[in-house]
């Protein structure tokens, strides 16, 4: 009895042991997955903050050339550029949180502009954007070179010439492995910081776009409105639709099939002892027609949502539709987090749709599918080598694909010149 306790005290003491180490598991990677998305927001705002940058610069020549007249030729130019960059800060910023809401177009005639709110506040966020926001994406971009610069020192210290500046910040000497050591706990502070400072920083540099690019509460939202109106529109639509083919599907197909069963085994019943022969015969066609409507069934099923998407992901379940594609496709999937479902299941419908398009208009020789998550999005593109020259309104499904991305407030971007290549976007919400 003693022993049996003990050894229950164990197994208890050996469980409880293993929730904190999993625990523990969880929140480094947790961490080391947020730091990774705060890097890569900082790193994309470096290209916005440059841009801004130079945008000050001509936005200080136009403001002295101005005396002379010369700036104010120049005045409409900068003003369009000035929108321009704002509405590209504004998609990025939506690509990696919230979306942020554009206001109504701003003017581009100096003497309007001058009065304007929406122009102050794209004003006073190019400053800061191009201060703040350039300082932090540089550090984004220089934090990571420094950590892995100064952790892997001893791996390679012994082949530096002599008197060499080890460590990252310009001082100090390595001449022994205990000076290695040193500056491999230097880059393990770099780490640190990475992990501890970058999700700060990464918000710190969004806040400015956020709080001034955004619409403000003066300005009339019945655009954005009406177009989320027909965004719900088109989405119940969508949906009236597929329960309309899922009734045609189990109407025509597995129902009549079962009919077929049952007045099958009806028959054979009746036939069973004047005609065994003639009995069993039609108890195999029966047994092949209940077959049948079960394959049909199945197929159904897959088409509201595809089990291979909870049994493998959205990874394995695209992999599936590019070994059965009659084009030789290759996939390409990086979604580190799982979407939500009905995210992954549009994704699945679209890609099978276009590589269904592709396999049967295109002509094409190989095709590509993409997929990426990064900042709160899913973005997929499908692109063939074909001939080209795709149309919406051809009745290629591409309607299809658009009210399905729609209902997800996501987008849709179809190139395809004659002669190809034809690339299809879409930019979905994860929902994750």
């Amino acid at each position: 009895m003693t022993a049996s306790t003990s050894e229950g005290g164990g197994e208890a003491a050996g469980v409880g042991a293993a929730a904190p180490r999993e625990s523990v598991r969880h929140l480094a990677l947790r961490a080391l997955s947020i730091a990774g998305q705060s890097l890569a927001q900082l790193a994309s705002g470096l290209n916005t903050a440059v841009l801004a940058g130079l945008l000050m610069l001509w936005l200080a020549v136009t403001a002295v050339t101005s005396v002379v007249g010369v700036g104010l030729l120049m005045a409409p130019a900068l003003l369009r550029a000035l929108h321009a960059l704002a509405g590209r800060e504004r998609e990025r910023l939506a690509r990696r949180g919230p979306e942020v809401v554009a206001p109504e177009p701003p003017p581009t005639r100096l003497r309007l502009a001058l009065a304007d709110t929406t122009t102050h506040r794209e004003l006073r966020w190019l400053v800061r954007h191009s201060t703040l926001g350039l300082l932090l994406g540089l550090l984004g971009v220089l934090l990571p070179v420094l950590a892995v610069r100064d952790t892997a020192f001893p791996l390679y210290w012994r082949f530096l010439p002599a008197n060499t500046t080890a460590t990252s910040l310009g001082v100090g000497n390595a001449h022994t492995w205990a000076d290695a050591l040193a500056v491999a706990l230097l880059g393990v502070g770099w780490i640190a910081i990475n992990l501890g400072l970058t999700p700060g920083m990464a918000r710190l540099q969004s806040d400015p776009g956020r709080r001034l690019l955004a619409a403000g509460p003066d300005v009339d939202l019945s655009l954005r409105v009406a177009e989320l109106t027909a965004t719900r529109a088109a989405a119940l639509d969508a949906h009236a639709t597929e329960l309309r083919r899922i009734e045609r599907s189990l109407h025509d197909g597995a129902q009549n099939r079962l009919v077929s069963v049952a007045v099958l085994i009806g028959a054979s019943r009746r036939m069973v002892a004047r005609d065994p022969a003639g009995a069993d015969e039609l108890l195999e066609r029966a047994q092949s027609a209940a077959e049948q409507a079960l394959a049909e069934l199945r197929t159904v099923a897959r088409g509201i949502l595809p089990p291979v998407l909870a049994d493998r992901g959205l990874a394995g379940a695209l992999s599936g539709l590019a070994a059965d594609c009659a084009v030789p496709c290759r996939i390409d999937v990086d979604v580190p987090a799982r979407c939500a479902a009905s995210v992954e299941a549009t994704a699945y419908f679209v890609v099978a749709e276009a590589l269904t398009n592709i396999a049967k208009h295109s002509g094409a020789r190989h095709a590509v599918v993409r997929a990426r998550g990064s900042g709160g999005r899913l973005l997929l593109s499908v692109e063939d080598d074909g001939r080209g020259g795709a149309d919406e309104d051809g009745g290629s499904g591409l309607t299809g694909i658009r009210r399905r991305i729609a209902a997800h407030d996501g987008a849709l971007t179809l190139t395809s010149p004659p002669g190809g290549p034809t690339v299809l976007t879409v930019d979905l919400p994860s929902g994750s």
